[in-house]
Protein backbone atom coordinates (compact mmCIF):
# COMPACT_ATOMS: atom_id res chain seq x y z
CA UNK A 1 0.00 0.00 0.00
CA UNK A 2 2.90 2.24 1.22
CA UNK A 3 4.39 1.21 -2.53
CA UNK A 4 1.61 2.12 -4.05
CA UNK A 5 1.12 5.78 -2.35
CA UNK A 6 5.10 6.67 -3.30
CA UNK A 7 4.41 5.80 -7.13
CA UNK A 8 1.34 7.94 -6.92
CA UNK A 9 3.14 10.48 -5.30
CA UNK A 10 6.13 10.57 -7.93
CA UNK A 11 3.98 10.39 -10.99
CA UNK A 12 2.01 13.62 -9.78
CA UNK A 13 5.71 15.45 -8.98
CA UNK A 14 6.48 14.49 -12.33
CA UNK A 15 3.60 15.58 -13.85
CA UNK A 16 4.21 18.94 -12.04
CA UNK A 17 7.20 19.48 -13.07
CA UNK A 18 6.54 18.83 -16.61
CA UNK A 19 3.74 21.41 -16.32
CA UNK A 20 6.27 23.79 -15.15
CA UNK A 21 8.61 23.19 -17.89
CA UNK A 22 5.75 23.59 -20.36
CA UNK A 23 5.32 27.42 -18.85
CA UNK A 24 8.48 28.07 -19.34
CA UNK A 25 8.98 27.22 -22.88
CA UNK A 26 8.15 28.47 -26.28
CA UNK A 27 4.78 27.48 -28.10
CA UNK A 28 6.00 27.82 -31.08
CA UNK A 29 9.64 26.72 -30.94
CA UNK A 30 10.18 24.86 -27.80
CA UNK A 31 12.84 27.81 -26.52
CA UNK A 32 13.19 29.50 -23.13
CA UNK A 33 10.80 32.34 -22.14
CA UNK A 34 11.75 35.72 -20.96
CA UNK A 35 10.40 38.39 -18.68
CA UNK A 36 11.43 42.00 -20.03
CA UNK A 37 9.73 44.39 -17.44
CA UNK A 38 10.40 47.52 -18.87
CA UNK A 39 7.58 46.59 -21.49
CA UNK A 40 5.97 44.04 -19.49
CA UNK A 41 5.70 41.46 -21.75
CA UNK A 42 6.98 37.76 -21.73
CA UNK A 43 9.00 37.09 -24.67
CA UNK A 44 10.77 33.59 -26.27
CA UNK A 45 14.41 34.45 -26.46
CA UNK A 46 15.09 32.15 -29.47
CA UNK A 47 12.45 33.38 -32.05
CA UNK A 48 11.41 36.95 -30.71
CA UNK A 49 7.86 35.53 -30.22
CA UNK A 50 5.66 37.54 -27.46
CA UNK A 51 4.16 35.21 -25.56
CA UNK A 52 2.01 37.50 -23.02
CA UNK A 53 1.86 41.17 -22.94
CA UNK A 54 0.31 43.85 -21.08
CA UNK A 55 1.55 42.28 -17.98
CA UNK A 56 0.95 43.87 -14.60
CA UNK A 57 3.96 45.71 -12.61
CA UNK A 58 3.62 45.25 -9.35
CA UNK A 59 6.81 46.88 -8.52
CA UNK A 60 6.76 50.73 -7.39
CA UNK A 61 6.31 53.50 -10.16
CA UNK A 62 9.21 55.06 -8.61
CA UNK A 63 13.59 54.36 -9.86
CA UNK A 64 16.00 54.32 -7.74
CA UNK A 65 19.72 53.90 -8.45
CA UNK A 66 21.37 52.75 -5.20
CA UNK A 67 20.26 51.22 -2.14
CA UNK A 68 20.11 54.56 -0.13
CA UNK A 69 17.56 56.07 -2.67
CA UNK A 70 15.64 52.83 -2.82
CA UNK A 71 15.01 53.30 1.14
CA UNK A 72 14.46 56.85 1.22
CA UNK A 73 11.16 56.46 -1.75
CA UNK A 74 10.22 53.55 -0.04
CA UNK A 75 6.61 54.11 1.14
CA UNK A 76 6.07 51.03 4.03
CA UNK A 77 5.58 53.43 6.94
CA UNK A 78 7.57 55.04 9.07
CA UNK A 79 11.17 53.55 9.70
CA UNK A 80 11.65 51.76 13.63
CA UNK A 81 13.47 54.41 15.92
CA UNK A 82 15.15 54.08 19.15
CA UNK A 83 13.53 57.26 20.50
CA UNK A 84 9.95 55.91 21.06
CA UNK A 85 9.65 53.62 23.46
CA UNK A 86 7.31 51.25 21.34
CA UNK A 87 10.15 52.12 18.69
CA UNK A 88 7.67 53.52 16.41
CA UNK A 89 5.32 50.65 15.88
CA UNK A 90 2.01 51.29 17.56
CA UNK A 91 -0.56 53.95 16.06
CA UNK A 92 -0.18 57.55 17.13
CA UNK A 93 -3.87 59.79 16.82
CA UNK A 94 -2.87 63.14 16.18
CA UNK A 95 -4.26 65.81 18.45
CA UNK A 96 -5.77 67.74 15.59
CA UNK A 97 -9.43 67.65 15.42
CA UNK A 98 -10.49 67.43 11.99
CA UNK A 99 -11.02 64.56 9.44
CA UNK A 100 -8.96 63.99 6.35
CA UNK A 101 -10.15 66.44 4.22
CA UNK A 102 -9.50 69.73 6.88
CA UNK A 103 -13.22 69.90 8.15
CA UNK A 104 -13.41 70.14 12.02
CA UNK A 105 -15.06 67.37 13.94
CA UNK A 106 -18.36 67.57 15.38
CA UNK A 107 -18.79 68.25 19.19
CA UNK A 108 -19.82 64.64 19.47
CA UNK A 109 -16.96 63.16 16.92
CA UNK A 110 -14.09 65.28 19.44
CA UNK A 111 -15.30 63.49 22.55
CA UNK A 112 -15.25 60.26 20.79
CA UNK A 113 -11.37 61.22 19.13
CA UNK A 114 -10.67 61.89 22.84
CA UNK A 115 -11.80 58.76 24.49
CA UNK A 116 -9.78 56.81 21.96
CA UNK A 117 -6.72 59.49 22.39
CA UNK A 118 -6.70 58.08 26.26
CA UNK A 119 -7.35 53.89 25.45
CA UNK A 120 -4.69 54.55 22.95
CA UNK A 121 -1.90 55.84 25.19
CA UNK A 122 -3.23 53.50 28.11
CA UNK A 123 -2.78 50.14 25.93
CA UNK A 124 0.78 52.29 24.10
CA UNK A 125 2.12 51.93 27.93
CA UNK A 126 1.04 48.52 29.32
CA UNK A 127 3.17 48.30 31.47
CA UNK A 128 6.21 49.76 34.00
CA UNK A 129 8.56 49.21 31.78
CA UNK A 130 7.33 50.92 28.82
CA UNK A 131 6.18 53.92 30.85
CA UNK A 132 9.78 53.84 31.99
CA UNK A 133 10.72 54.03 28.84
CA UNK A 134 8.38 56.60 27.44
CA UNK A 135 9.45 58.94 30.11
CA UNK A 136 13.05 58.66 29.51
CA UNK A 137 13.28 59.21 26.19
CA UNK A 138 10.66 62.23 26.60
CA UNK A 139 13.33 63.68 28.66
CA UNK A 140 16.30 62.87 26.37
CA UNK A 141 14.14 64.28 23.10
CA UNK A 142 13.87 67.76 25.45
CA UNK A 143 17.74 67.81 26.53
CA UNK A 144 19.12 67.12 23.37
CA UNK A 145 16.47 69.48 21.61
CA UNK A 146 17.52 72.47 23.97
CA UNK A 147 21.28 71.46 23.21
CA UNK A 148 20.56 71.22 19.81
CA UNK A 149 22.14 67.68 19.69
CA UNK A 150 21.40 65.82 16.34
CA UNK A 151 19.10 62.98 15.71
CA UNK A 152 22.07 60.73 15.35
CA UNK A 153 22.84 61.46 19.08
CA UNK A 154 19.16 60.95 20.47
CA UNK A 155 19.62 57.83 18.93
CA UNK A 156 22.36 56.63 20.32
CA UNK A 157 21.46 58.12 23.67
CA UNK A 158 17.97 56.01 23.50
CA UNK A 159 19.64 52.98 23.02
CA UNK A 160 22.42 53.57 26.05
CA UNK A 161 18.93 54.14 28.23
CA UNK A 162 17.53 50.61 27.17
CA UNK A 163 20.96 49.03 27.63
CA UNK A 164 20.44 50.31 31.51
CA UNK A 165 17.16 49.66 31.48
CA UNK A 166 17.80 45.88 30.56
CA UNK A 167 21.18 45.52 32.82
CA UNK A 168 18.73 46.92 35.98
CA UNK A 169 21.34 50.29 36.48
CA UNK A 170 17.83 52.08 37.49
CA UNK A 171 17.12 50.74 41.32
CA UNK A 172 18.09 53.39 43.40
CA UNK A 173 18.69 56.28 40.82
CA UNK A 174 16.40 58.44 39.09
CA UNK A 175 15.21 58.14 35.70
CA UNK A 176 16.12 62.18 34.70
CA UNK A 177 19.40 61.02 35.99
CA UNK A 178 20.35 58.17 33.91
CA UNK A 179 18.44 59.57 31.18
CA UNK A 180 20.78 62.69 31.28
CA UNK A 181 23.94 60.46 31.59
CA UNK A 182 23.25 58.91 28.55
CA UNK A 183 22.70 62.04 26.97
CA UNK A 184 26.29 63.17 28.07
CA UNK A 185 27.75 59.91 26.89
CA UNK A 186 25.82 59.41 23.53
CA UNK A 187 27.04 63.20 22.59
CA UNK A 188 30.93 62.60 23.65
CA UNK A 189 30.71 59.31 21.72
CA UNK A 190 29.60 61.68 18.79
CA UNK A 191 32.23 63.62 18.69
CA UNK A 192 29.63 66.70 19.33
CA UNK A 193 29.96 67.10 23.58
CA UNK A 194 28.58 69.13 25.52
CA UNK A 195 30.02 70.36 28.86
CA UNK A 196 28.97 69.08 32.19
CA UNK A 197 27.71 72.81 32.62
CA UNK A 198 25.45 73.07 29.36
CA UNK A 199 24.35 69.56 30.80
CA UNK A 200 23.10 70.78 34.24
CA UNK A 201 21.26 73.86 32.96
CA UNK A 202 18.79 71.58 30.74
CA UNK A 203 18.59 68.86 33.45
CA UNK A 204 16.02 68.63 35.92
CA UNK A 205 18.93 67.00 38.13
CA UNK A 206 21.57 68.06 39.79
CA UNK A 207 25.49 68.38 38.46
CA UNK A 208 26.79 65.89 41.16
CA UNK A 209 24.25 63.59 40.07
CA UNK A 210 24.58 63.95 36.68
CA UNK A 211 28.32 63.27 37.23
CA UNK A 212 27.99 60.37 39.56
CA UNK A 213 25.52 58.64 37.28
CA UNK A 214 27.49 59.33 33.93
CA UNK A 215 30.76 57.20 35.52
CA UNK A 216 28.65 54.04 37.12
CA UNK A 217 26.90 53.87 33.21
CA UNK A 218 29.66 53.88 31.75
CA UNK A 219 31.71 51.67 33.90
CA UNK A 220 28.74 48.76 34.15
CA UNK A 221 28.15 49.27 30.34
CA UNK A 222 31.67 49.25 29.38
CA UNK A 223 31.18 52.00 27.17
CA UNK A 224 34.56 53.02 24.88
CA UNK A 225 33.83 57.34 25.56
CA UNK A 226 37.58 59.16 24.69
CA UNK A 227 38.35 62.16 26.16
CA UNK A 228 36.92 65.26 24.86
CA UNK A 229 38.56 66.61 22.46
CA UNK A 230 39.06 70.73 23.03
CA UNK A 231 38.54 71.18 18.93
CA UNK A 232 35.32 69.56 18.95
CA UNK A 233 33.58 72.76 20.39
CA UNK A 234 35.80 75.06 18.32
CA UNK A 235 32.99 75.11 15.53
CA UNK A 236 30.02 75.70 17.94
CA UNK A 237 31.68 78.74 19.75
CA UNK A 238 32.76 80.32 16.54
CA UNK A 239 29.42 80.13 15.09
CA UNK A 240 27.70 81.34 18.24
CA UNK A 241 29.86 84.27 18.27
CA UNK A 242 30.18 85.29 14.42
CA UNK A 243 33.73 84.69 13.74
CA UNK A 244 35.18 83.83 10.46
CA UNK A 245 36.12 80.75 9.14
CA UNK A 246 39.78 82.21 9.07
CA UNK A 247 39.42 82.89 13.01
CA UNK A 248 37.96 79.24 13.14
CA UNK A 249 40.78 77.52 11.65
CA UNK A 250 43.64 79.72 13.82
CA UNK A 251 41.86 78.29 16.88
CA UNK A 252 42.39 74.74 15.83
CA UNK A 253 46.14 75.06 14.82
CA UNK A 254 46.65 76.78 18.30
CA UNK A 255 44.73 73.68 19.61
CA UNK A 256 46.97 71.90 17.34
CA UNK A 257 50.24 73.24 18.79
CA UNK A 258 49.26 72.87 22.16
CA UNK A 259 48.54 69.15 22.13
CA UNK A 260 52.30 69.38 20.51
CA UNK A 261 53.37 70.95 23.39
CA UNK A 262 51.72 69.26 25.84
CA UNK A 263 49.74 72.41 27.31
CA UNK A 264 46.84 70.79 27.01
CA UNK A 265 47.02 67.64 29.44
CA UNK A 266 44.93 68.05 32.93
CA UNK A 267 43.09 71.11 31.07
CA UNK A 268 39.43 71.62 30.77
CA UNK A 269 38.64 71.10 27.12
CA UNK A 270 35.88 73.29 26.79
CA UNK A 271 38.28 76.17 28.75
CA UNK A 272 41.42 75.53 26.46
CA UNK A 273 38.34 75.84 23.32
CA UNK A 274 37.03 79.24 24.75
CA UNK A 275 40.38 80.27 24.76
CA UNK A 276 41.37 79.78 21.72
CA UNK A 277 38.70 80.76 19.67
CA UNK A 278 39.32 83.93 22.09
CA UNK A 279 42.96 83.71 20.95
CA UNK A 280 42.69 83.65 17.09
CA UNK A 281 39.56 86.40 17.21
CA UNK A 282 42.47 89.05 18.49
CA UNK A 283 44.97 87.45 16.31
CA UNK A 284 42.39 88.33 13.00
CA UNK A 285 41.23 91.54 14.06
CA UNK A 286 37.97 90.15 14.95
CA UNK A 287 35.83 92.13 18.07
CA UNK A 288 35.07 89.61 20.83
CA UNK A 289 35.14 90.37 24.13
CA UNK A 290 36.33 87.73 27.13
CA UNK A 291 32.28 88.05 28.67
CA UNK A 292 30.70 87.00 25.58
CA UNK A 293 33.27 84.18 24.98
CA UNK A 294 32.40 83.16 28.51
CA UNK A 295 28.67 83.28 28.14
CA UNK A 296 28.89 81.05 25.09
CA UNK A 297 31.14 78.84 26.27
CA UNK A 298 29.37 78.32 29.79
CA UNK A 299 33.18 79.52 31.53
CA UNK A 300 34.94 81.89 33.89
CA UNK A 301 36.76 84.91 32.18
CA UNK A 302 39.95 83.97 34.77
CA UNK A 303 40.20 80.46 32.88
CA UNK A 304 39.97 81.79 29.40
CA UNK A 305 42.53 84.45 30.49
CA UNK A 306 45.10 81.74 31.97
CA UNK A 307 44.27 79.53 29.17
CA UNK A 308 45.01 82.01 26.39
CA UNK A 309 48.44 83.10 27.46
CA UNK A 310 49.10 79.50 28.28
CA UNK A 311 48.32 79.19 24.28
CA UNK A 312 49.99 82.03 23.15
CA UNK A 313 52.99 81.12 25.19
CA UNK A 314 53.16 77.26 23.41
CA UNK A 315 52.62 79.25 19.81
CA UNK A 316 55.93 81.39 20.40
CA UNK A 317 57.88 78.55 21.52
CA UNK A 318 56.93 76.98 18.29
CA UNK A 319 57.69 79.56 15.98
CA UNK A 320 61.15 80.72 17.59
CA UNK A 321 64.35 79.32 15.86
Amino acid sequence: MSENLRNETRDRTEKEREEDDETLRCPECGGHLETDTEHGETVCSDCGLVVESDEIDRGPEWRAFDSREKDEKSRVGAPTTEMMHDKGLSTNIGWQDKDAYGRSLSSRQREKMQRLRTWNERFRTRDSKERNLKQALGEIDRMASALGLPENVRETASVIYRRALDEDLLPGRSIEGVATASLYAAARQAGTPRSLDEIDAVSRVEKDEIARTYRYVVRELSLEIQPADPESYVPRFASDLGLSDEAEMRARGLLKTAKERGVHSGKSPVGLAAAAVYAAALLTNEKVTQNEVSEVANISEVTIRNRYHELLDAEEDVAMP
